[in-house]
């Protein structure tokens, strides 16, 4: 047969093989973008695979040979929703008036919700889940913290640099209390820079 008439497969086309590749990752990315979005509005223990799996389109059983089980899709979803840096801000020396003002914007009553606090909040009293929590919040923001922190007990330093943001955010976008809902943005992300001043430098 002459080379003219021996059929070619176009360079743009995958095949079968790169067709079946392309929906596996799309289908689990379906399924775990709708994880992501269950477990933030109903917290670990409030939504089944099934659940989740009417939301992605697909099969309990497709979930399952994906991800294994409820847990692991769990653990996936919180590392997509913890790798962000939604609050934190800023390097060095502007790492606390960046990260007071991210916070201050991110927390206004106007401001979109945020994500990974909810998915916490609603997820914190399950055992299970609250120790994926804990290896996340190691490997992202506790992480990045510790990192940009100089001298000793920067552990400490940062998980209560973490656990200051997400009481703002708990008081302020959740419960709505009256100072911080009403505080001028400027003057409430002054005192938490001068907060997380102290944080930071290890002197004081």
């Amino acid at each position: 047969m002459s080379e003219a008439a021996t059929p070619r497969t176009p360079a743009t086309d995958p095949g079968p093989e790169g067709k079946r590749r392309r929906d596996a990752g799309a289908t689990r990315q379906a399924i775990l973008d709708a994880a992501v979005a269950a477990f933030t509005r109903h917290g670990y223990d409030g939504v089944g695979v099934r659940e989740i799996a009417q939301r992605a389109g697909v099969t309990a059983m497709l979930i399952n040979r994906y991800f294994g089980s409820k847990e692991r899709l769990f653990a996936e979803a919180v590392d997509v929703a913890f790798a962000p840096r939604t609050v934190i801000a800023g390097t060095g020396a502007a790492l606390p008036g960046e990260t007071a003002r991210a916070l201050v914007r991110r927390t206004a009553p106007e401001a979109e919700e945020l994500g990974p606090f909810l998915l916490m909040l609603r997820s914190a009293a399950s055992p299970q889940a609250a120790q994926i929590m804990r290896e996340a919040i190691g490997r992202h923001a506790g992480r990045h913290l510790t990192e940009e922190l100089p001298g000793a007990g920067a552990g400490v330093r940062a998980e209560l640099m973490l656990s200051l943001q997400a009481g703002v955010w708990l008081m302020r976008s959740v419960l709505g209390t009256t100072a911080l809902t009403e505080a001028a943005p400027e003057e409430l992300a002054e005192r938490l820079e001068s907060l997380f001043a102290v944080l930071v430098d290890a002197t004081r």
